[in-house]
């Protein structure tokens, strides 16, 4: 039990370590073509922070483990809410860009909406299922960059100057970071299902706790850096864009690899307790985020509190139910 303990530990760090990596090439490469700095962090950082979950739920779904591919997304977007984003707004409430968060707010419901009824009405995601989700991650990717496009005053206010290395070390951290990633993903996967095998506990649990924090863990240093320099809304934005990110990419990769029905390994009730506890849980915990950040233009400390508090009975319900 302890070796398994230790490797799905180095898992969480090389998945950490990639990803620092793989943002610190890929925002270097950026800089030399000289994109905007707003276009990078609603792209770039956004799929280098949702890349360890990319690559978890990529390799569940290349072992079949429909438990780990479900549970880490879903996981993924009620931990990013309920503890990245809320800490943000429990330590340091304050105004944001309502426009900013329109686009990836309004693909995230729609998406949401789409996964839902697929959930609710059939039990089952398909290879086009699958296909539908990864086309909206191409349709998103296309509106942000045609947005930037139209405006070019907002894509620049954030450019800073950066130092460059040169090109060949930026491609070696990419080199780097994709076999760090890779291993690490390979690790936590096998690793978390003997340790969930060891314990009884079902592997969407640990999909939905476990491994969902760990895969989370960049969005979480991205948070407490914004913090630390003052950028509160920076971490907002990157939240939901990684949201939307595990939702139709995390996922759309996983169904389409190796379709799957919703993991249906705690009942309640003889009802699927996925569709009475987790995907409600992902849905209220970001209309409680994107609603008053939206209407009102700003984060409140309730929302960071309230927050915090759900997560905390949520996986407390995990682990006891």
């Amino acid at each position: 039990m302890i070796v398994p303990v230790l490797l799905f530990l180095l898992g969480f760090a090389l998945l950490i370590k990639g990803g620092d990596w793989f943002v610190d090439g890929a925002v270097g490469i950026a800089h030399r073509f000289h994109l905007p700095e707003l276009l990078i962090g609603a792209t770039v950082v956004s799929i280098g922070t949702t890349l360890p979950e990319v690559m978890v739920s990529t390799q569940a779904a290349i072992q079949h483990n429909a438990g780990i591919s479900y549970g880490n997304a879903i996981g993924s977007i009620i931990c990013n809410t309920s503890l990245i984003a809320a800490l943000t707004a429990a330590i340091r409430p304050g105004p944001v860009k309502k426009s900013s968060l329109y686009l990836p707010a309004g693909f995230f419901f729609a998406s949401a909406l789409i996964y839902s009824l697929i959930a609710y009405t059939s039990g089952n995601f398909s290879r086009l299922h699958g296909f539908m989700l990864l086309a909206i991650f191409v349709v998103y990717m296309v509106s942000t960059v045609r947005q930037m496009a139209k405006n070019p005053e907002e894509a620049d206010a954030g450019e800073a100057e950066n130092e460059e290395k040169p090109m060949w070390q930026e491609v070696v951290l990419l080199v780097v970071d994709a076999a760090a990633i890779a291993v690490g993903a390979n690790l936590l996967v096998n690793n978390g299902t003997l340790i969930a095998q060891a314990l009884g506990v079902p592997d969407s649990v640990i999909g939905l706790t476990m491994v969902a924090l760990g895969t989370s863990l960049p969005e979480l240093i991205t948070a407490i850096t914004s913090l630390m320099k003052g950028h509160s809304a920076l971490s907002v934005g990157n939240v939901i864009g990684a949201n939307l990110f595990n939702l139709v990419l995390v996922s759309g990769m996983a169904i389409t690899i190796s379709p799957f029905a919703v993991p249906a390994e705690k009942m309640i009730a003889g009802i699927n307790s996925s569709l009475l506890i987790d995907i409600p849980v992902m849905l209220g915990v970001m209309l409680l985020l994107c609603v008053p950040a939206i209407k009102k233009g700003k984060l409140y400390r309730w929302q960071g509190i309230s927050l915090l508090a759900i997560y905390a009975v949520f996986t407390i319900y995990q682990f006891v139910s």
